[in-house]
């Protein structure tokens, strides 16, 4: 079973991305769930959604505590809440930051987890470039698939195509494909 947590803000689209991140494993033949947990419901508070997917009937439904993937789609939560707790000493972190691991206070993470296994990627100047709106989602899942492939960039643009249609789907795809790229190419654009 492979266990993702994403934090991040309300209003940032974090339960949306559990949800298209279970919904793509599934395409690919995965059981998968997603689901939110959240204090007070207003715009900027922390908000933590959780993703599994397994080749096998997943029966739990509890939090997820021990992560194999944090995807923290703001970088402020770092500072606030402690986002790595329990990460897998195997496991992957993705930040939605413009710089690099070391440079927002990263380094020791990246010195513990194997290489590669953390990584930033500009997914809010991505958003407002394709989308106009600092909706990060769609970046940080195509990055967490192009880190670790254990997704499809396909299977996210599907699993977007099948919540929204027309531009909006158009433009989560094209954020997609720069997110994609950018962990491709070594984090340039």
């Amino acid at each position: 079973m492979f266990q993702i947590r994403l934090h991040g803000r309300g209003g940032q689209g974090v339960v949306t991305a559990a949800e298209m991140l279970s919904l793509a494993a599934f395409m690919e033949g995965h059981f998968a769930q997603a689901f939110p947990s959240f204090g007070s419901e207003r715009t900027g508070a922390p908000v933590t959604a959780f993703a599994r997917f397994s080749d096998h009937e997943i029966r739990l439904h509890e939090p997820i505590e021990e992560p194999d993937v944090v995807l923290v789609q703001d970088r402020t939560l770092i500072d606030s809440v402690d986002v790595f707790s329990g990460l897998n000493p195997e496991g992957y972190v993705l930040v939605n930051s413009a710089s690099s691991p070391e440079e927002i206070g990263l380094g020791e993470l990246v010195k513990r987890l194997p290489a590669g296994h953390v990584k930033t990627v500009p997914a809010t100047d991505l958003a407002l470039k394709f989308i106009g709106r600092p909706l990060p989602g769609a970046a940080m899942l195509a990055g967490f698939a192009a880190m670790t492939g254990m997704l499809k960039l396909e299977s996210i643009n599907s699993a977007y195509g099948q919540k929204y249609s027309g531009k909006v789907a158009q433009a989560n795809a094209d954020v997609a494909r720069g997110a994609w790229d950018f962990i491709k190419n070594g984090g340039e654009e």
